[in-house]
C-alpha cells in the first residue's frame, strides 16, 4: 500500500470549516502564539474530518513539523462525539491533557468535557498507603522522607495521580508500597472504595466526552480488563493513536503472557508477611515460603549464563531446565493448600491465595506440549534470563487477528497517526503488522526545508559492524564533527553495551583534549532530568539508547549534531524475530526485505527525527554505519530518511557547521 495509490476520496462536508479554522486569521492563530497555516496540516485534519463523517479508517503519516495533534484534536472535537485519544507515553498524555487539548477547546469555544485516564500503579491508593504507614517497614531515610510527603498530598489532591507530586521520584521505590496491582487490589470490599481514586478516574472517563489514555494501558486491557478502558470501548465514536508506530510493540507485549520468578518472589515476600501477620499459628510459613523461594531461584540457575534469550525448541531436552520447572509448580501447589487452609482468616491471605492459583495457571498454560495452540493462534515461546530473574514469554506471531478482531462490531472512526509509519511512501509493512491492509494511507510531507536546513554525512572507512573495534571506530570519526560543532551533539546507539563504551571513550578524550562540553549518560540521571540538563547547557553530549531514539524534543542551538553508530536491526537472537521470520519465509516471503529492512527503517527515521525540530534548526545527522552505502538496500533506507544534503567529507561538514555559527551570529 503506498501514500500515491490510496489517495483519500475527496469529500466537502467539513473542508471550508477547516480552512477557515487552519486560516491566517483563525481562532486558532489567536489562541497559539506563533500559528501560522501549514498546508500538509490543513489537508490533514481534512482526512481526519472525513473519516469520522464516514465512520471510517486512516492511517496518517506526517513529517515532523506539521502540526499533526492539533490536525486530529480539531475535527475530534468539533465532530468526533465520544473520543479516545492513545499515546505514546505518560508524558505526551500529559501534555495533550494539560496544554494541548485545553488550547484547542477554548480557540473552538468547543463545550466538551475530557479525562486523562492511567494504569491503577499511578494513583496513589488509600489502603496501601494506610498500611504502609503502620507497618513502618520502610528501611531507608529517603523513602521515610518520601512516604510523608505522600501522606501530605494525599490530603490536599482531587486526582490521587503521581505525576502531581514532583517532590517524590517517579523511581522511587516507595511507590509500590502505596498503589496497587490488579492482584493486591481489593476492589468493592476494600473501606475506602467510595474514595478510590483509580475507580473515580474510571467513571471521569465514562462521563468524559474526550478521554485521554496511553497504549500501554489500551492494549492492557484487552489482555486484563483490568484499566477501565474496556468500559469506555462501546459508546466511543471516535479512536485515535498517536504515536502508532509504537503499537505493534506494545500490543505484541500484551497480547502475549510473560511470567516471571520474580513474580513468584513478590508472592512469597506477601504470604510470609500476610501469614505471620494473620495466622502465625496456622503455618510453619517461613518453611513453606522457603521451598518455593528456592524452587524459582534453582529454575533461573539453570542458565548459568548472564542473560539468555532461547526459543524453547532450541533448549537441549536434558536440560535441568524443565524438571526445575516442574518442581517449582510442584512447590507452588503445595503453598497454595496452606493458604487454602487459611484463606478464611483474612482477606489479604485469600487474596494471596488466589494469586498463587493464577500464577500455577499461567506457568501450566506455557508449559503446553509443543503443537498446541495458545489465545487461538501462532505464537512462540522463549525464555529470557536476567542476572536474577528468568521469565517465560509466550508471544504471538502477530497481532494482527487479535486486533481486527478487537476493532469488529459497532462502526467508529479508527485514526493511526505518528512522523514514521511509511517506507519511501509505502504503508504494507505497518498496515500488514496491524491487519490494516485495505484502509487508506496517506503521508503528508514535512514543511521543513531538509535540503538547506540539514547535512546527511556517512563517513568514510569504518570496518563492518560485527567487527571488534566497531565502536571505537565510530567514536574516532564522530570526535571531529562533536569538536566542529562545539558540542550540542546526541550521540545514539544501538545496544547499552556501546553506550556504555562510547562514555568511557569520550570521558577519556574530552579530558586529554581540554574539551569542555558536559557529557550525559543514559542511566546516569532520569531521562526528563538528562534532557533539562542538556538544553540548559547549550554544548553538551548526550549519549543514550533505544530511549532516546523517539519522543524527545530539543529546539535550538543545544543541539546541532545526531550520531547514530549503526543501522537498529534487531539483535539476530531474539527468538521472536527468528520466528516471524520463519513464518514469512513459509508463505514464500523475504524474511529480512518484508520485516527486518522495514523495522528498521521506521527506527532509524524515528532517531533522525530528532535533529530538525523547528523551521530555524539547522544540523548534522551522520550515520557511521557502512551498509548504508555499501549494501544494495541501503539506497532504500536513505531515500526513506529527510531529503538532506549528502556527503561523505568531513570537510563539508566542517563548512557546513561554520555556515551555522556565522548565521548564528548574524542573528544575534
Amino acid at each position: 500500500m503506498t501514500a500515491e495509490s490510496s489517495a483519500l476520496p475527496v469529500v466537502a462536508t467539513h473542508d471550508a470549516e477547516i480552512d477557515q479554522l487552519f486560516g491566517v486569521d483563525s481562532p486558532l492563530g489567536h489562541a497559539v502564539g506563533g500559528f501560522r497555516p501549514r498546508q500538509s496540516q490543513t489537508e490533514m485534519a481534512k482526512a481526519i474530518a472525513h473519516a469520522i463523517v464516514h465512520q471510517s479508517t486512516l492511517i496518517a503519516e506526517a513529517g515532523t513539523g506539521t502540526g499533526k495533534t492539533f490536525a486530529y484534536l480539531v475535527p475530534s472535537l468539533l465532530w468526533g462525539g465520544k473520543v479516545i485519544i492513545s499515546t505514546g507515553t505518560k508524558n505526551l498524555q500529559d501534555q495533550l491533557f494539560l496544554r494541548d487539548i485545553p488550547t484547542v477547546r477554548k480557540a473552538l469555544g468547543a463545550p466538551v468535557s475530557v479525562a486523562l485516564l492511567k494504569g491503577r500503579a499511578n494513583y496513589v491508593c488509600h489502603f496501601h498507603l494506610e498500611r504502609t504507614l503502620q507497618n513502618g517497614r520502610l528501611t531507608s531515610r529517603d523513602d521515610v522522607g518520601y512516604l510523608r510527603e505522600i501522606s501530605r498530598f494525599m490530603k490536599t489532591t482531587s486526582s490521587g495521580d503521581k505525576a502531581e507530586l514532583s517532590k517524590v521520584p517517579e523511581t522511587a521505590l516507595v511507590w509500590n508500597l502505596v498503589t496497587s496491582t490488579r492482584d493486591t487490589c481489593m476492589g468493592a470490599e476494600c473501606q475506602y472504595y467510595q474514595d478510590c481514586f483509580v475507580m473515580k478516574a474510571r467513571k471521569e472517563a465514562q462521563q468524559a466526552d474526550v478521554v485521554v489514555v496511553n497504549h500501554h494501558l489500551f492494549f492492557a486491557d484487552v489482555a486484563l480488563k483490568d484499566t477501565g478502558v474496556a468500559e469506555l470501548l462501546p459508546s466511543a465514536n471516535t479512536i485515535i493513536f498517536d504515536e502508532a508506530h509504537q503499537l505493534p510493540e506494545t500490543a505484541t507485549l500484551f497480547f502475549g503472557d510473560t511470567i516471571s520468578t520474580s513474580n513468584v518472589l513478590e508472592l512469597c515476600r506477601d504470604v510470609l508477611a500476610e501469614g505471620l501477620s494473620h495466622a502465625r499459628d496456622g503455618a510453619d510459613w517461613a518453611g513453606v515460603v522457603s521451598k518455593v523461594e528456592r524452587a524459582a531461584r534453582d529454575l533461573r540457575l539453570t542458565f548459568p549464563q548472564d542473560i539468555v534469550r532461547l526459543a524453547v525448541n532450541q533448549i537441549a531436552p536434558s536440560s535441568l531446565f524443565f524438571p526445575a520447572l516442574e518442581t517449582l509448580k510442584d512447590e507452588l501447589d503445595g503453598m497454595i493448600s496452606v493458604l487454602q487452609k487459611q484463606a478464611e482468616r483474612a482477606e489479604t491471605i485469600e487474596q494471596c491465595r488466589v494469586r498463587g492459583i493464577e500464577i500455577a495457571t499461567r506457568l501450566d498454560a506455557w508449559n503446553k506440549p509443543k503443537g498446541e495452540v495458545i489465545i487461538g493462534q501462532e505464537s512462540v515461546l522463549w525464555v529470557e534470563a536476567f542476572s536474577s530473574s528468568l521469565q517465560l514469554h509466550q508471544t504471538p506471531l502477530s497481532i494482527a487477528p487479535i486486533f481486527n478482531k478487537q476493532r469488529e462490531g459497532v462502526p467508529r472512526t479508527w485514526i493511526f497517526t505518528s512522523a514514521t509509519l511509511a517506507v519511501k511512501n509505502d504503508f504494507n509493512h505497518y498496515s500488514a503488522q496491524m491487519g490494516l491492509w485495505d484502509e487508506p494511507a496517506h503521508s503528508w510531507p514535512s514543511p521543513f526545508d531538509y535540503d538547506s536546513q540539514g547535512l546527511l554525512y556517512v563517513p568514510t572507512g569504518l570496518p563492518q559492524p560485527n567487527s571488534p573495534d566497531y565502536t571505537d571506530a565510530v567514536i574516532d570519526a564522530a570526535l571531529p564533527v562533536i569538536e566542529a560543532a562545539g558540542g550540542g551533539a546526541f550521540f545514539l546507539c544501538t545496544t547499552i553495551r556501546a553506550v556504555n563504551r562510547t562514555a568511557e571513550r569520550l570521558r577519556e578524550e574530552f579530558e586529554r583534549r581540554k574539551l569542555p562540553f558536559p557529557l550525559m549518560v543514559q542511566g546516569e540521571a532520569g531521562r526528563t532530568e538528562l534532557l533539562d540538563r542538556f538544553r540548559a547547557a547549550g554544548n553538551a553530549v548526550l549519549i543514550g539508547s533505544q530511549s532516546f531514539w523517539e519522543g524527545v524534543d530539543v529546539r535550538g542551538d543545544a543541539l546541532s549534531v545526531v550520531i547514530i553508530d549503526k543501522l537498529p536491526f534487531s539483535p539476530p537472537d531474539d527468538p521472536v524475530l527468528a520466528a516471524r521470520i520463519e513464518a514469512l519465509e513459509r508463505k514464500g516471503m523475504n524474511g529480512f526485505m518484508h520485516h527486518q529492512l522495514p523495522a528498521a527503517i521506521i527506527n532509524l527515521k524515528q532517531g533522525a527525527g530528532r535533529l530538525i525540530r523547528d523551521e530555524t534548526d539547522r544540523g548534522i545527522l551522520m550515520i557511521c554505519d557502512p551498509r548504508l552505502i555499501a549494501k544494495p538496500y541501503g539506497k532504500r533506507i536513505w531515500q526513506s530518511l529527510p531529503p538532506f544534503k549528502r556527503t561523505r567529507e568531513l570537510d563539508v561538514v566542517r563548512t557546513f557547521l561554520a555556515s551555522m555559527e556565522v548565521v548564528l551570529d548574524a542573528a544575534e
